[in-house]
This record gives structure tokens, C-alpha cells and sequence, in this order.
């Protein structure tokens, strides 16, 4: 993967080589598959999209960041900042609870600044306006949606539809490192649709081609305390990329249900 310099634009587009949070699989069987259809799932899942976006507020991971011309991402976090965080199969927001470690990354020949949270965090974000303390969250006990598949989700009683769409060129059946059986699929041409009760179906992520990854559905619930559904998505293009997108009802306009509100995107190719 090519490197490249970062500009202004691309501020929120990190450099890290070491301490991927990339699930590791090893493939079992390889089986190729032309337009590949699954039968629809009422379980949880996900996906992702790709263009300039600037967020409403800075947001970080808990990993190893690349320092830029004198200058990390790192530096920015402080106790001011909400985590997000689980505990028991419980959400909470509190008050960002770190330390900061230091290192070196022989890749880019430049020092290292690790997030090591206190807590198991999920994210931190900059945005000062929300309500400390538990949150309500939805279990999810599948995190992914593969096109052709349907997922719904319910919170307060609002019935939450996602429709995937997109070409499966291959798939794959693996084995995660926990021992368990699943599989993996190569895809293009991807969208994923939300359709909230009977009002109409709105398209919220959309990516082209994906490198060897595809999206997760990290968490859904209700960040910003307004009753309403919140997502977060790993949502890696390449696998050499980290990159985690964060959705709020509350910042929704048009009719639309929810906002891309913020964007974090790690590259830690060597």
C-alpha cells in the first residue's frame, strides 16, 4: 500500500503500524462464489462508506498512533473527553480514564503514542454534551451484514430495518481466533439501506471495494440520551486501516434517522 502525506482535509487519517485491533483469522476452506445470495437474517450486523468527511467532533480509538511532523493525534485527548465504555455486558459514558505510553515504530522511524484506557473503551470523543452514566444498548449477537441480507434491531419500541445490497465475489470459511466457524466474503459495490418503522428507506453507508475486510457492527444504543438509535461501525477499507465511524439520531436533518457524525481512520501500513 502506497504511502502518502497527510493534508488538512485528511487530518482524522492516522498513521500506526503496530497494535492492531484487526480480528485475526485463519482461513479454513476457500470456496469462489459469483453473485451469492443469503438468505435474510433477524439478527444484528453492518457495513460502511468512503468520501471527504469532516466530523462534528474529534473522536479517537484506544491504539498506538503515529507521530506526524512533531505532531500526534494523541495529544488532543484529555480527561475532558467522554469514553465510551462496557462493563459486564453493560454501556457507560464517563469521563476519559487513560494513561499515555510512549514508543517507537520502526516502520516510520518515529515515536509511537499509545491510548491504554482504564476501562474496556470502545471510544472517546470530544463532545462535552453528553450525560454521564450508563446507556441504553442493544445486544448484538451478529455483527455483520452481507449483501442480499436483512437485519432489524429494536429500541423503544422503534422497529430499526437494515437491507444490505452489493456483489459477492468470493467466500471463504474461516476460523476466528476464539476457535469458532464463520465466514468471510469478498464484496463490491456495497450499500447498506435503514428503513425506521414504515417511513422510507434511506441509504447510510455505501463503499465500492474493500481490501480483504469488510464492516462490523461494533455497537447500537442510545449515546445521546435522546431515546433514538446511535451506531458505531468498524468500517475498514484495506487491511492495513483501522477505521471506526460513529452515527447519532441526534444530529439527523431531512427526515433521515440518523447522521455520520464522526470519523477516525488509522493507516498502519509499514
Amino acid at each position: 500500500m502506497k504511502n502518502f502525506i497527510v493534508t488538512a482535509v485528511l487530518a482524522l487519517v492516522l498513521f500506526s503500524c503496530n497494535n492492531s485491533k484487526e480480528p485475526k483469522y485463519k482461513m479454513v476452506i476457500k470456496k469462489n462464489v459469483e453473485n451469492d445470495v443469503v438468505a435474510d437474517s433477524t439478527q444484528d450486523e453492518i457495513a460502511v462508506a468512503y468520501e471527504d468527511f469532516k466530523s462534528d467532533f474529534k473522536v479517537l480509538i484506544p491504539r498506538s498512533y503515529r507521530t506526524w511532523e512533531n505532531k500526534n493525534p494523541v495529544d488532543s485527548l484529555n480527561q475532558n473527553w467522554t469514553d465510551l465504555y462496557e462493563e459486564n455486558g453493560s454501556y457507560f459514558l464517563a469521563k476519559a480514564n487513560y494513561e499515555i505510553e510512549k514508543g517507537f515504530d520502526e516502520c516510520s522511524g518515529d515515536s509511537l503514542k499509545s491510548i491504554n484506557p482504564k476501562n474496556k473503551s470502545l471510544i472517546f470523543m470530544d463532545y462535552p454534551e453528553l450525560k454521564m452514566g450508563k446507556i441504553n444498548a442493544v445486544k448484538i449477537t451478529k455483527d455483520k451484514i452481507w449483501p442480499n441480507e436483512k437485519m432489524s434491531l429494536v429500541l423503544n419500541n422503534l422497529k430499526y430495518t437494515f437491507r444490505a445490497e452489493g456483489k459477492v465475489l468470493s467466500s471463504q470459511k474461516i476460523e476466528t481466533e476464539d476457535g469458532k466457524e464463520d465466514f468471510f466474503k469478498e464484496v463490491k459495490n456495497y450499500k447498506l439501506y435503514l428503513t425506521v418503522e414504515n417511513n422510507p428507506e434511506k441509504l447510510i453507508l455505501e463503499q465500492e471495494n474493500f481490501h480483504d475486510t469488510f464492516v462490523e457492527l461494533l455497537f447500537a444504543g442510545d449515546i445521546d440520551g435522546d431515546g433514538k438509535l446511535d451506531l458505531i461501525f468498524r468500517a475498514n477499507r484495506d487491511y492495513e486501516e483501522e477505521r471506526v465511524i460513529l452515527f447519532l439520531s441526534s444530529k439527523a436533518q431531512n427526515g433521515d434517522a440518523m447522521k455520520k457524525t464522526a470519523e477516525i481512520a488509522v493507516q498502519f501500513d509499514c
